[in-house]
């Protein structure tokens, strides 16, 4: 994976998406739902989250790497 894509913590990246509209809906274990009334993202509650995860949850989400990284 490239390594243009952080190791970011969960609040991180839930911060940066609250930006963009998306709010907490549910959460089953250590998997949290969010939607904005049109995608359902799921993040995964740990320490960190994985480059790959995170490319997986912009894709989910609707957004380019670049647009994330300006909320962070």
């Amino acid at each position: 994976m490239s390594d243009k894509y952080p190791i970011l913590r969960p609040n991180e990246i839930i911060s940066a998406l609250s930006k963009k509209g998306f709010i907490f809906k549910s959460q089953k274990g250590s998997h949290a739902k969010y939607t904005n009334g049109y995608r359902t993202i799921v993040i995964p509650m740990h320490n960190t989250v994985a480059r790959g995860t995170l490319k997986s949850i912009l894709v989910q989400a609707g957004m380019e790497l670049e647009e994330f990284l300006k909320l962070l």
